[in-house]
């Protein structure tokens, strides 16, 4: 048996717990993954370095009603897959090395360990170890559902399919989210036929009602998106194809494709972990149930020097929640008489597809339930980038910002906008949330910059009927 101070189990946002304090303790570091979690290796950071060659690879079709002739004459699938991964896997392995090599203090257990207790766990091997203190930053994997042919070569999940040799001439994707939705749009925009397999009668249902189905209908133009379809079975070709078994309004459909993404959600690792036979409290999806401090609940109560962050236990599955519940986790572990306890009022989220979404807050249903809760009324206001300046030049047409509001305080509940750089556009009312500023003020205590497209905010902020 092997003892330490701090033991982590996740190598993603937990690998930044280990900070100078930890400089004169023992610390082990575990994942049986690739060095640096999901975020590095196969989510956000490489998707978008696909998402941008993907936008440019799109303008020709978006600048021609513009007066602007652009042409593509090719997409190198190849350079750009391994310009991505190159320095990808520079990084992971640099991290991996600094972890193992150069820090005396650390000790890093590359392999997938299970838990036999509160703050122990044991390796395939059969090393026990033991920690004063331990760190659950297990993440969570791509879901496979139970189809005949899951397990065929050409069926891909996005830990996967951006690591290819050759991009697909036809795609199918099953899914309806934003694993999805920027998939399509990257490898629509590189020029492959794609097709998706929505079970719902809408693409990002978890988004409010109005920016879902406006996603939805764009989504209709650009690709070939079948709606209250599921898809049944997956068999192989003879000439190293796949033909799909859809099966949707029109009855049951096959549909010939050269690879299928399959991207119908996320679980936490937790399981592999052993988190329920350890006694640990779990939520129905399998996340560990934590208090406001990160600390891992059994019965109903929190387990002393036990912690958790990330995808684990958390169901926003964002790499931005991992990282500020890793610096509360952080500052715990070493205060334990001061504990912080983690923000999740405000927690935005985009999705990098065409058109690009961003959102935080409430959804216009959830606000609704908020004002009857509270006796509050709520106002609305959806204002269009084509009624801006910018949104002119752009000959915009789709785009817009939608924002719910407390009627009398004008305190911003919610703020949703699908369009140009969705994700930049809506930092300030992020930040007007956060720290409490009104949409009155907000609107009229500043400069807004003309003809900057941020005006589309100032607009809808300046119609929402408060005060």
């Amino acid at each position: 048996m092997t003892h330490y101070d701090l033991a982590i189990i996740g190598s993603g946002s937990g690998n930044t717990l280990i900070t100078p304090e930890w400089d004169d303790r023992k610390v082990v570091l575990v994942d049986g993954g690739t060095f640096g979690g999901t975020c590095l290796n196969v989510g956000c950071i490489p998707t978008k370095m696909y998402v941008y060659p993907a936008l440019l690879a799109s303008a020709p079709a978006d600048s021609s009603r513009l007066g602007v002739d652009l042409s593509l004459d090719g997409v190198r699938w190849r350079d750009i897959r391994d310009r991505i991964f190159t320095r990808i896997d520079a990084i992971s392995s640099g991290g991996r090395a600094y972890r193992a090599d150069e820090l005396e203090n650390v000790t890093l257990i590359e392999d997938y360990v299970r838990l036999t207790g509160e703050r122990s766990f044991q390796t395939p091997v059969g090393d026990l170890i033991t920690a004063d203190q331990l760190v659950i930053a297990t993440g969570s994997r791509a879901v496979l559902p139970d189809i005949p042919g899951i397990s065929l070569p050409q069926v891909h999940t996005s830990d996967t399919i951006m690591r290819v040799d050759q991009r697909p001439r036809r795609l199918l994707i099953v899914g309806g989210g934003y694993i999805a939705a920027e998939f399509a749009h990257v490898f629509a925009a590189f020029g492959t036929s794609v097709t998706i397999a929505v079970r719902s009668g809408a693409m990002l249902r978890h988004l409010d009602h109005t920016v879902s189905e406006a996603f939805s209908e764009q989504a209709a133009e650009q690709w070939d998106l079948r709606l209250d379809t599921d898809v049944t079975g997956i068999a192989a070709n003879d000439d190293g194809s796949v033909t799909a078994s859809l099966n949707g309004p029109a009855g049951p459909t096959p549909l010939e494709v050269d690879m299928v993404l399959v991207a119908v959600g996320r679980v936490p690792n937790t399981d592999r972990l052993g988190a329920a036979d350890a006694g640990l409290d779990l939520h129905d999806d399998g996340r560990l149930v934590v208090d406001e401090y990160q600390r891992v609940l059994r019965s109903g109560k929190p387990v002393d020097g036990l912690w958790s962050l990330g995808d684990a236990s958390s169901g926003y599955q964002l790499k931005h929640v991992a990282n500020h519940e890793a610096k509360v986790v952080a500052h715990n572990l070493l205060h334990p008489q001061d504990l912080r306890a983690s923000d999740h009022r405000f927690v935005p989220s985009a999705v990098f597809s065409h058109p690009q979404v961003a959102s935080v807050g409430m959804t216009e249903e959830q606000a609704l339930g908020h004002a009857e809760a509270t006796d509050t009324a709520i106002v609305t206001a959806v204002q269009h980038y084509g009624s801006t300046a910018y949104g002119w030049a752009m000959e915009d047409t789709q785009g817009f910002v939608k924002l719910i509001a407390e009627q009398a305080s004008g305190r911003i509940l919610g703020a949703h906008i699908i369009g140009h750089e969705a994700s930049m556009i809506i930092q300030p009312v992020i930040q007007a949330m956060s720290f409490g500023l009104d949409a009155h003020t907000m609107a009229r205590g500043q400069y807004w910059i003309h003809p900057a497209l941020t005006e589309v905010v100032e607009n809808a902020l300046l119609n929402l009927k408060t005060g």
